[in-house]
């Protein structure tokens, strides 16, 4: 097995077509210049902010992505449920209850390593699921000891309940990276000399908008108080995440790093689809 630390690109919600379209651009620039050996992106809002189809979820893939998690709005698009049951790499929360299509967690080999990957949701603030803490250990039983490098993505409302989470798996996970709230947050560390954490990864889409949807269609919304639209919004493109490395061997974390590149669409890094430019981390 290589001495080299294994390097994990770790993805914010990539919300709808400018996420879809910064992700493209930059994912494959990241890869070569910090030598990305697997990219977790959660991709729960890829089709027009709500769900996912085949088609978003292969941008992603053609782009670099190793594994697509999700979350409680993955289900908006009823392509999603084909998808779930036919891709191992795209993955629902593994907590929710037996019969939902897809599966727990997915194992993959690379550069001579197995890893393995799960996804979780919280129940603070959301709709009600399994347990997320009996789940992390069901899922963490069959994975088993022999698995060293293994991430979770926690998709949650609460940061209690994402921090919780972190401590509850500490020493367990290799990371575990919160995300759903579209906000970044700054308190990266690594949990018990072990796991790599954060409370939210952010999202990767337009920060000129409400996390990710026209800024005027919520004003009014919060204003009136009457149902309006949404519509996706597409300037001051963010991209949002973290690079984790790690021990091979042990499956420790050694160090993780939050990464965000602002105004992606202005600053030459894609034009028309089209990968362009150098990349300077803000």
């Amino acid at each position: 097995m290589p001495n080299r630390p294994f390097k994990t690109l770790f993805v914010g919600d990539v919300y709808a077509g400018p996420g879809r379209e910064a992700f493209r651009a930059l994912t494959p620039i990241l890869i070569r210049e910090h030598g990305i050996d697997l990219v977790i992106v959660n991709g729960e809002n890829l089709a027009g902010g709500t769900g996912l189809t085949r088609k978003t979820a292969d941008e992603l893939f053609e782009a670099g992505a190793s594994c697509i998690t999700s979350g409680n709005h993955v289900w908006r698009q009823k392509e999603a449920f084909d998808v779930l049951e036919e891709d191992k790499r795209v993955l629902r929360p593994a907590n929710y209850p037996t019969g939902a299509p897809g599966r727990d967690f997915v194992r993959l080999r690379i550069r001579g390593c197995e890893v393995a990957v799960f996804n979780l949701l919280g129940r603070v603030f959301m709709e009600p699921v399994d347990s997320p803490f009996q789940k992390a250990l069901s899922v963490l039983n069959e994975i088993g000891t022999e698995t060293k490098l293994i991430f979770c993505d926690f998709h949650a409302e609460a940061t209690s309940e994402k921090m919780a989470m972190g401590w509850f798996l500490a020493g367990k996970v290799t990371a575990l990276i919160g995300t759903h709230t579209h906000i970044p947050t700054s308190d990266e560390r690594i949990l018990e000399g072990h796991t790599a954490y954060l409370t939210d990864a952010g999202m990767t889409g337009s920060y000129h908008s409400v996390i990710g949807v026209d800024k005027e269609v919520i004003l009014k919304r919060f204003v009136t108080n009457l149902p309006e639209r949404f519509r996706e919004a597409g300037e001051d493109v963010w991209y949002t995440g973290v690079v984790i490395e790690a021990d091979p061997v042990t499956g420790k974390a050694l160090s993780i790093k939050r990464i965000q590149y602002r105004g992606v669409e202005k600053n030459g890094y894609f034009i028309r689809g089209e990968e362009a430019g150098q990349t300077d981390q803000c």
